[in-house]
């Protein structure tokens, strides 16, 4: 089981087995055992390697002081045998409650001085909270469920965070989107946060040692992705350190968790439980004031803090981090929370903070601070994110990006408020939306309809109002009519010059689709129009130089994928596939390089996470199945039941059409006749009366319904009979590709995988120039069609419509009154001359 259906699974359970617990609430306590878990596994990995047998651990006890005292000193924490994970699990039926709140207890009275800000209370949530579970018996019923669940998420070295990071950044999202208006208290959506880390992490890409900070933190899971683009490019994880604060005390514990658990040296994380605007740092150690005094200044802030938050600024026109710009109104915090971000920030720092779309307009001490901000040349860009891409709200919001130092003074504003999918209730960004926003802020450049940089002294002219729109203009264009082809026909040619990027790609096909023009419309001459775009000499070569230069791109994905399985790097490969997609896309300018992209993505996960089993269990993966599991009740409960067998790597489909294509087809030719036998079975059904019918309400004799019932009797009983043939057939199948799998040779399992990985990122990139001329062909045919019915035709028809009504009422009958209205209504259409 990869990652994802791992994660998959724990939510799904989880979701069940929480019953009427509050979303919001449940998720402290899975988060909270996962935390627990991960703890107990590091301290028996640490004493593994120091050497002590596992058959030994039961001396962990708290009474060994020097046995304590040495896992304080380099956990920061110690948990006895008795209260480690494990040992609850081995106790099965015999676990109670009362041994979580015993472990609790004892963790907080065993963590080290040294780890106290890290460490202390990081449970007080869970413990407070399970209550909420029922009585005694409840709790001890609920626990015992959930720490059976979450016990196979592997906890162990780096590939064991990876699953970790991943499983516990997945819970969160899932839980965020089951909270409602509690989920933007903790919880920024992955893909946001990966804009924003990119844009960070391309700025910081040259340096060493780097601070990272999030002042309104929530999860952590913001400033973590930020910290592992950053890290991707530096190479060393111990050269970036976390800092954190957070307002609300459980939130405050999903951050101390979330950092612990990537597996981040706890010297390098500071987390702090209070309001940002109201304690700011110097952080300091109370235990170590003047050895721990830090004033912080970061190499980058991120920040998702609360929208239009009231504040209180009586007495901060003196707080240095204000008193520059100006105070935030009372009853909007959105710039105080910007300004404390941009105080911290070394001099060569950004920042990328999300806020309300109010903050570019509002006027007041908003729009005083606006204008401070800008003539200082402190806002590098602003970019519009779609509505209703946060949980618990939908209202559009901006990533604002912000430098102390800057050696220009224009502003990147860009709208990239259309490029999203729908994602359930909310928007969702999509990689290729990311991509091409980060390279837009990267190059600064402008790009019709979706960003300009704009000159400090036009934003003067505007009066320092920074509303995306007075800037870029994404709206649609308003369809106009041509007035001279409204009334005599055809298509005007300014319309047809507007598809030029069309013309370009396929010279000569313009003059081949249109007829002769009156200089002002042209008319289709073709009847097939699509017929005659694509067999057009342009267009076939088209397609010819896009599968040229696509040809090697298969066999250099396949050789860096599926050959060199064991020593790629999924993120790396990605990023230089993506490279090589995007150079030779250059040459088609018609086409979209970012649907390219987003074609890559699309494969991806499923590479992703293949590779990461093959590398972590060895080729032998590639042949190996899984028990099919699905939920069915059981004396009124869920429980996990097998259904046959499935690829643990490649799914039996491919190995049908590889290895048993005869059994397969043999199983699609039995589909087939029962699917025949069904529908004849239904038509001779429909012929039949009902029961409440009877013979007497059809057309039909008794004898032809007996007959015809006879007949449907035959064939339901030849279709029990395919049923029961396809169900057989089908388990047979299964069972020869669970078989089949552990004979695969090498040479088979790569071409299963290119199969897998690299066949649908080519089939999706060889549909990219096809897909352009039906966009073209669609286009043409709008055209066509908007302007088919001239004026004169439809004056004509509307002139044959009154005629025929005027006749219809001319031959009407009735009272004296009836006729004297009818003869007016003929009046209005012009009539009555037919009387």
């Amino acid at each position: 089981m990869n990652k994802q259906q791992l994660a998959s699974k724990i939510w799904e359970s989880a979701n069940r087995m929480r019953g009427k617990v509050e979303a919001s609430e449940y998720k402290d306590f899975i988060l909270g055992f996962i935390f627990y878990k991960y703890l107990s596994e590091q301290e028996e990995q640490f004493f593994l390697r120091e050497g002590m047998a596992a058959a030994d651990m039961v001396q962990l006890t708290e009474e060994d002081e020097d046995t304590v005292g040495y896992a304080q000193n380099y956990l920061g924490y110690f948990i006895s045998y008795d209260n480690l994970f494990s040992t609850w699990i081995a106790e099965r039926n015999d676990f109670t409650i009362a041994r979580v709140y015993d472990a609790l207890s004892a963790f907080s009275r065993l963590v080290s001085p040294k780890r106290k800000r890290l460490f202390e209370g990081v449970f007080a949530t869970l413990q407070t909270g399970l209550s909420k579970l029922g009585d005694a018996s409840s709790q001890t019923r609920s626990v015992r469920e959930l720490i059976h669940l979450i016990q196979s998420i592997p906890m162990d070295g780096r590939q064991g965070y990876d699953v970790l990071g991943y499983i516990y950044e997945y819970l969160i999202e899932k839980f965020a989107s089951s909270a409602g208006k509690k989920a933007g208290e903790f919880y920024t959506p992955h893909e946001v946060s990966q804009l924003m880390s990119e844009i960070v992490a391309d700025h910081l890409r040259e340096r060493d040692n780097i601070r990272i900070y999030d002042p309104t933190s929530g999860s952590g899971s913001l400033l973590i992705t930020i910290g592992e683009a950053v890290k991707r490019r530096m190479g060393n994880a111990d050269g970036i350190v976390y800092y954190a604060q957070e307002l609300i005390q459980s939130t405050y514990n999903l951050t101390r968790m979330n950092l612990v658990m990537r597996g981040i040296n706890a010297a390098n994380i500071y987390v702090r439980n209070g309001d940002t605007l109201e304690d700011d740092w110097p952080y300091f150690d109370d235990a170590d004031p003047s050895g721990t005094y830090d004033p912080l200044y970061v190499d980058a802030v991120v920040s998702n803090p609360p929208y239009s938050q009231r504040w209180e600024p009586d007495g901060k026109n003196v707080d240095p981090r204000f008193s520059n710009y100006g105070l935030a109104p009372r009853s909007k915090a959105d710039y105080a929370f910007l300004l404390h971000d941009l105080f911290h920030l070394k001099p060569s720092g950004i920042m990328c903070i999300v806020l309300p779309h109010g903050v570019l307009f509002r006027g007041g001490e908003e729009g005083q601070i606006r204008r401070n901000l800008i003539e200082n040349d402190k806002i590098a860009a602003i970019i519009g994110l779609p509505a209703n891409i946060f949980y618990g709200t939908g209202i559009p919001t901006i990533i604002m990006v912000l430098r102390q130092n800057r050696s220009d003074s224009d502003v990147l504003i860009v709208d990239a408020s259309k490029g999203f999918e729908k994602d359930g209730k909310n928007n969702k960004l999509r990689s290729s939306d990311i991509r091409r926003i980060v390279d837009v802020v990267d190059s600064r450049a402008t790009v019709e309809g979706f960003s300009r940089l704009v000159g400090k002294d036009e934003i003067r002219e505007n009066d320092y109002n920074l509303n995306i729109p007075r800037y870029v203009d994404s709206s649609d264009p308003v369809e106009s009519w041509d007035l001279y082809a409204s009334m005599f026909g055809g298509i005007p040619l300014a319309e047809i010059d507007a598809l030029d990027g069309f013309w370009q790609a396929f010279p000569g096909l313009r003059e081949s689709v249109f007829g002769s023009d009156d200089g002002h419309c042209a008319r289709l001459g073709v009847d097939d129009l699509k017929g005659a775009v694509l067999g057009h000499g342009a267009v076939r070569a088209y397609f010819s130089r896009y599968d040229e230069a696509f040809e090697t791109l298969r066999a250099d994905a396949t050789t860096r994928l599926v050959d060199n399985w064991e020593s790629v790097d999924p993120l790396g490969a990605k990023e230089e596939l993506a490279g090589e997609i995007f150079e030779r896309m250059e040459l088609f300018p018609l086409l979209d390089k970012y649907h390219a992209f987003q074609a890559l993505d699309d494969v991806w996960e499923a590479v992703s996470a293949d590779l990461e089993m093959l590398q972590t269990e060895g080729f032998e993966a590639a042949r190996s199945v899984d028990p099919r599991l699905v939920i069915k009740k059981k004396n009124g409960k869920d429980i996990e039941v097998q259904e046959g067998w499935q690829g643990h790597i490649i799914p039996f489909d491919l190995v049908q059409r590889l290895v048993l294509a005869d059994d397969l087809e043999a199983l699609r030719n039995l589909e087939g006749d029962l699917a025949r036998v069904d529908g004849e079975c239904d038509a001779l059904a429909e012929e039949l009366p009902s029961e409440e019918e009877g013979a007497a309400e059809t057309e039909l004799t008794e004898d032809e319904v007996a007959q015809k019932q006879e007949e449907l009797a035959a064939l339901q009983k030849r279709q029990k009979a395919l049923k029961k043939s396809v169900k057989e057939a089908r388990g047979a199948l299964e069972l020869a590709t669970a078989e089949a799998m552990k004979g695969l040779s090498d040479a088979q399992v790569h071409e299963l995988l290119e199969r897998k990985w690299i066949d649908p990122l080519v089939e999706a990139l060889e549909e990219l120039p096809r897909k352009a001329v039906d966009e073209l062909v669609g286009k043409i045919e709008g055209l066509k069609g908007k302007y088919g019915d001239t004026y004169a035709d439809v004056a004509r028809q509307i002139s044959e419509t009154e005629r025929e009504l005027d006749e219809m009422l001319g031959q009407l009958v009735g009272s004296e009154f009836d006729m004297l209205g009818i003869a007016e209504l003929r009046q209005l259409l012009g009539g009555g001359q037919h009387d």
